[in-house]
């Protein structure tokens, strides 16, 4: 009787510590949802009047986020993702009115990423150990970068092209990062 009691103790832990890296949203729509706003995004590029080849961003790209990022447990990653993705959001709300894109792809580009954030955050690694709290400050700084050079350029259609190609890069390194909690649940 013991042994049984015992047997099904340890399955259940077992389970429990499984299940608690699993998280359903991220196993089942987030490669629907990072598709469908990368669609969104070239969308976009086919509606922008005035792109430009030649233009560079002046904000450095933070790989050394990333790479820290993917490096970090399973609950920071997430957390990470989770950030970069309501940042994201944030950014692109201030695009409303001053792009030649279409309002309406803008608003669901910045819905989906929403979603994206707040199916992330029903995971329960995440809700477990409550890193979607603590923040990542030089995340943060960068898109605050991002949101200056906007500020500094006018809130041209040019710099508006070129925030859309550097989050079209960051959808597929999140998507990447998100993959790599897939294969070690």
């Amino acid at each position: 009787m013991m042994n049984r009691i015992f047997l099904s103790c340890l399955l259940l832990s077992l389970y429990s510590a499984g299940s608690s890296l699993s998280c359903r949203w991220l196993d089942h729509k987030f490669r629907q949802y990072n598709q469908r706003s990368s669609d969104l995004l070239d969308i976009m590029v086919n509606n922008s009047t005035n792109t430009t080849e030649d233009a560079e961003l002046e904000v450095a790209f933070p790989h050394d986020l990333y790479t820290q990022a993917s490096k970090a447990s399973a609950g920071e990653r997430l957390g990470f993702i989770v950030q970069s993705l309501e940042q994201m959001a944030l950014l692109f709300e201030e695009a409303h009115n001053s792009t030649s894109w279409q309002e309406k792809t803008v608003e669901d580009f910045v819905n989906v990423v929403s979603r994206q954030a707040d199916g992330l955050r029903s995971c329960p690694i995440l809700r477990n150990i409550g890193s979607h709290n603590h923040k990542n400050k030089k995340l943060r700084m960068y898109f605050k970068r991002l949101s200056g050079h906007i500020e500094r350029m006018d809130h041209s259609a040019e710099v508006w092209e070129l925030i859309r190609k550097e989050i079209k890069v960051h959808l597929f390194r999140l998507n990447q990062l998100a993959s790599s909690l897939l294969t070690k649940n």
